[in-house]
């Protein structure tokens, strides 16, 4: 069964491009060591009556948006074993080491996911 890493980050909007260039570096990351789909998205239609919008529940700061992400693998096995190939691979880390984030880590939401329906 198909396992999914799901995670929900507030970004400035003046971050946004910087957050864009290294996702899209970490995708190509992720996909080189196994992983099936990697897809990042920013808010567009946040404002909602539905439900409790992202912006609500995140607590966004003026002149932040929401970022939606997940990753797609194989199983929750092949997900531990390519998230610790990335987690050791230089090239994560030298982000990760030099520069500030384009984002608050610590608003940060992350978990793994077992797919429900697969439609």
């Amino acid at each position: 069964m198909r396992y999914v890493d799901g995670y929900v980050l507030p970004v400035p909007k003046k971050n946004v491009e910087a957050y864009r260039r290294m996702a899209k570096k970490a995708g190509k990351i992720w996909r080189e060591h196994g992983a099936l789909d990697y897809k990042e998205c920013v808010g567009d239609d946040l404002n909602v009556e539905c439900g409790v919008p992202f912006s609500r529940s995140m607590k966004l700061k003026s002149g932040e948006t929401v970022v939606f992400a997940y990753i797609v693998f194989k199983s929750r096995a092949h997900r531990d074993r390519v998230n610790a190939k990335v987690m050791k691979d230089p090239r994560i880390g030298a982000d990760m080491d030099h520069k500030p984030m384009p984002f608050d880590m610590k608003r940060m939401v992350y978990g793994g996911f077992k797919i429900l329906v697969d439609a």
